[in-house]
């Protein structure tokens, strides 16, 4: 079998072979994927926009989607994909702290669009939405009367990606263009997916279940179509239609996050039981921290085909198999290839296996700094490693294992507490959905520890049930580790892709 790589190469060799399945089962051939974005280059081009300018696409998952990106990737754009789950005024700030020129929404997100838009003071020759949104061009017409083909000008464009805004405004990350041919797929891209054992042509179907605004979801949907595999996509996860299907399309591979371990372990037997999951050769899990149990558990059931990984939009990462996840419970693994794992003291030294401190990561020559903020590149880094602000140790194998994120940290008597341990044993409870764990203030102790419980469904919150929750919490934790207080909300402040933004937790009890 052929080993043409590149969106381009392989629709120009094989245009009738599936690029994408999209959610609602339709069938998008590589030819179809690669007209649509040359017609939208040609119409971003006519724009005026020309390499280093940004795009921004407010979009759900969906071949429209992917069509806009490859478009900016072909012709030296920066392009970058919104959460749709912020509003016109976080919209706008992304819009115009990016310097956009030009904006490609959904009529599913009209109104975010519109306020966005408006309040970015975008010209309306700058809108283009799918659908009908009121002030904006139907993509229909960027590009028509262009002529077919490529663009005339090509030259590699690449994603700004801006992080989470966990602890404040979102910032951009942004690397050096590199003037390559966009039909080149980058070295990194077959290394990456060559850390887990995926193979370029190898007859392998990627199933993407989050939004692909998040930096790794993007990622394995973009490196999966340039190395020819076929790619389906979810608009949204649902833990029983992943089993149907990963059967339908014999997937290969997927990136989840433990919540959505937690979901499908949850259904009934009978129905994870009925499905033929025998396809699968790697199901990549990161962006959260899992707890141990819930690994265990998927491990039991998929075997050794789930693998962890800890990385970050800036660079650098660790990977673990299964079978040295069972050898090493809680780690988050080595440092993968050209990379570099380090755990610094507060000071920037080096501390010893099994000591506690923050850490660094490493990843060859790689730049990235944060869009117009100096400042926070700065406090990122010692050196030529930075950090995420994850606390963490080193065993004496060199195998990661982190603690928590040290902004969420709580310091009480005197006593470092990891909220993530906390976490990890009370969402094994029956009755718990989610949970959040976090620090008040207390007059004497500095900081107290309150939980915050999501109950799962058809659980009723109540004080018998707190004084279960924490007799329960008793058997696994330290008495100090205990919560003092336990709330309730239906639904946590968590992400489709597990990100939990504790920050809008905190606002409510520290004043």
């Amino acid at each position: 079998m052929t080993k043409t790589l590149g969106l381009w190469n392989i629709a120009a060799e094989e245009p009738e072979k599936t690029a994408v399945v999209d959610p609602v089962g339709r069938v998008v051939s590589y030819g179809e994927l690669t007209a649509k974005a040359n017609k939208y280059a040609r119409g971003l081009q006519e724009l005026g926009l020309g390499a280093g300018d940004v795009v921004v696409l407010l979009q759900p998952n969906g071949d429209e989607l992917l069509a806009a990106y490859f478009a900016a990737i072909q012709t030296g754009l920066y392009v970058v994909v919104v959460n749709w789950h912020l509003i016109g005024p976080e919209v706008a700030y992304i819009i115009g702290d990016s310097g956009a020129k030009a904006f490609l929404a959904h009529e599913r997100f009209a109104d975010v669009a519109i306020a966005a838009a408006d309040e970015a003071g975008l010209p309306a020759s700058a809108r283009f939405a799918v659908g009908d949104v009121p002030g904006f061009h139907r993509i229909e017409e960027l590009g028509a009367g262009e002529g077919d083909g490529r663009p005339p000008r090509r030259t590699a464009g690449s994603p700004m990606l801006y992080t989470s805004g966990t602890t404040g405004r979102p910032k951009g990350v942004r690397r050096p263009l590199t003037g390559a041919d966009p039909d080149e797929v980058p070295v990194a891209s077959t290394w990456f997916f060559g850390i887990f054992g995926l193979e370029p042509r190898d007859g392998h179907v990627h199933l993407c279940g989050s939004p692909l605004y998040h930096t790794a979801v993007l990622n394995f949907v973009v490196i999966s179509l340039q190395l020819g595999h076929s790619a389906v996509l979810m608009d949204r996860w649902d833990a029983a239609e992943m089993l149907t299907l990963i059967e339908r399309h014999r997937v290969t591979h997927s990136h989840m996050v433990p919540t959505q371990f937690r979901r499908l372990l949850a259904l009934p037997s009978g129905v994870r039981s009925r499905h033929d999951l025998s396809s699968l050769r790697v199901m990549i899990h990161g962006a959260a921290p899992c707890p141990p149990e819930v690994k265990r558990r998927m491990l039991a059931w998929w075997g050794p085909v789930v693998t962890e990984y800890y990385a970050a939009t800036e660079g650098g990462g660790t990977v673990i198999t299964g079978e040295d996840w069972l050898r090493k419970p809680g780690s988050v693994g080595r440092p993968w290839p050209g990379s570099t794992i380090k755990v610094l003291d507060d000071t920037g030294a080096e501390l010893p296996p099994d000591s506690i401190g923050t850490a660094y990561l490493q990843m060859g020559a790689s730049e990235f700094s944060y869009h117009k903020d100096p400042a926070k590149t700065a406090a990122a880094r010692v050196g030529s490693l930075f950090t995420l602000g994850d606390v963490g140790h080193l065993d004496a194998d060199g195998y990661l294992y982190l603690h928590d994120r040290k902004a969420d940290l709580i310091i009480s008597g005197g006593v470092n507490i990891y909220p993530a341990e906390i976490e990890g044993e009370l969402v094994m409870h029956p009755a718990v959905g989610d949970v959040a764990v976090f620090g008040v203030p207390h007059e004497d102790w500095g900081e107290e520890i309150k939980a915050v419980v999501q109950p799962a469904p058809g659980v009723a919150p109540s004080s018998d049930l707190t004084a279960e929750l924490l007799e329960y919490a008793a058997t696994r934790l330290a008495k100090f580790k205990l919560p003092r207080s336990i709330d309730y909300l239906a639904e946590l402040p968590r992400d489709p892709n597990g990100k939990l933004y504790k920050r809008h937790l905190r606002e409510k009890y520290v004043v």
